[in-house]
């Protein structure tokens, strides 16, 4: 069944355009919180934004929302993702909200669901909060001696900063590192700096002054240009950029590459096996990750295990099966030791863990394996179109995966965040992976031309 507001990542869209409204908004905190009542105590929720202009008007729609569905709501201002759903566990909250769209400019704007477990909702559940959206709820809302209250409040960022430092071990100091942390003008510009500079490291921190619209504006995961650059300025040992809520990052190392998502799980799961700590004899991972990831593992006996693309789909595989490490190329990194979600911050502190035992550069240390020749190209659909579903698109599909053969892999999908089509394709033959995903790449777009 198609759902009208739930992507892969919660609800995303323009600001003030539906579904991103003060109406819808208000309605979800409505649904959201009558979906999670438990019993007769005071409900709770804790509510957390990036740094989006947008975010003001959204965060006051839910409040009303949760509000009148008899929830008090405990407001966090800007704070990351990973914090939200670490404060839902550590407030015994009933219900956790971010407000953010992660990695899109600050005209749009997100809403993501947790649970009281800390983690992000599954599908049956938003579905049924999406039910309830477009229904008439007056009649199970609260008496008026039942409202909900709202108030801001204090200290959050120093929970999270702390909570941040626990996942290393306590002996360990960052002294003696130089970090550039690139922080999108997002939600950690505060914590993830003070993070740093608390572990004893010497930090530079830039796009760390938020506007309401530079959010992710040509910095952060996404944009690492800025961020080589100042490593190469300065001469730090690492540069780390964050995305907009800071649920994921990126490394840059020493000498100005850029290193994905890929290479540090590779990293990390080689150093959790060396030390005993890995579980489920390999990780999760994504359709999207490098095949280069899976043949690395597989040297060590371990197994690489793909889902959907979502870092909600890598966790949900994590504990129906037992693993402690997966993620995203992208930089989502789920280390469920210590997180319940995608957690830039604590992700990076492996990787500084890593460089401080370690003699090697970290250009050294984060190169675990060569990367397979990958392309991915993104289509924009427009109209509503099903390009995929046509016949002309499905056998330029068909003759792709037959070239390719066992040496390669294609990966097509629509985007769940933004209207694109994605076209990923990958192997040994780098000439051959850029002619699949050209060819499939023209039929979409020769589709849309004639339409």
């Amino acid at each position: 069944m198609t759902r009208q507001y739930f992507g892969t990542d919660g609800i995303r869209g323009r600001a003030n355009k539906h579904p991103m409204t003060p109406e819808v908004a208000m309605k979800v905190g409505m649904a959201a919180g009558l979906s999670f009542q438990r019993g007769k105590h005071r409900h709770r929720v804790v509510l957390g934004k990036d740094t989006r202009l947008s975010g003001y008007m959204i965060e006051n729609a839910m409040v009303a929302g949760f509000c009148a569905a008899g929830m008090d709501v405990f407001l966090l201002g800007p704070i990351p993702t990973p914090a939200v759903a670490m404060l839902v566990r550590s407030l015994r909250a009933d219900i956790g909200v971010m407000i953010s769209a992660s990695h899109n400019p600050y005209y749009d704007n997100g809403i993501k669901l947790f649970g009281p477990d800390g983690y992000k909702l599954s599908d049956e559940i938003e579905s049924r909060i999406e039910a309830l959206v477009d229904q008439n709820v007056d009649i199970a809302l609260a008496d008026a001696d039942r409202l909900g209250r709202a108030k801001r409040i204090d200290g959050v960022h120093d929970r999270y900063i702390e909570f941040a430092k626990r996942t290393l071990p306590k002996s360990m100091s960052l002294a003696g590192l130089r970090i550039v942390i690139d922080c999108a003008h997002g939600a950690a510009y505060k914590v993830a700096p003070a993070a740093l500079w608390e572990l004893g490291a010497e930090v530079f921190a830039i796009n760390n002054e938020p506007d309401g619209f530079n959010i992710n504006q040509e910095c952060g995961s996404t944009h690492p240009e800025s961020l080589a650059k100042k490593v190469h300025e300065v001469r730090a040992d690492i540069g780390i950029a964050l995305d907009g809520d800071a649920d994921r990052m990126i490394i840059v190392d020493e000498k100005g590459n850029v290193i994905d998502g890929d290479q540090i799980i590779a990293l990390i799961a080689e150093t959790w096996l060396q030390n005993g700590r890995l579980a489920g004899g390999g990780v999760v991972t994504t359709v999207m990750s490098n095949l280069g990831l899976e043949r690395f593992l597989a040297d060590r006996g371990l197994q690489l295990h793909r889902t959907k693309v979502g870092d909600r789909y890598v966790v949900e595989h994590m504990r129906a099966h037992g693993f402690n490490v997966g993620g995203e190329q992208s930089g989502h990194i789920v280390l469920s030791d210590f997180s319940t979600t995608g957690d830039g911050l604590v992700s990076a502190l492996q990787v500084l863990a890593c460089l401080k035992r370690s003699d090697k550069p970290l250009s050294e240390l984060l190169s675990k394996f060569e990367p397979v020749p990958q392309v991915l190209k993104n289509v924009r659909v427009t109209g509503g179109g099903r390009p995929l579903e046509t016949a002309e698109v499905k056998a330029v599909i068909e003759g792709a995966r037959e070239r390719l053969g066992d040496s390669g892999r294609l990966v097509i999908r629509p985007s769940g965040t933004e209207p694109l089509i994605r076209v990923m394709a990958e192997g040994d033959d780098p000439q051959l992976v850029e002619q699949v995903v050209g060819d499939i790449v023209e039929a979409i777009s020769e589709l849309r031309t004639a339409a």
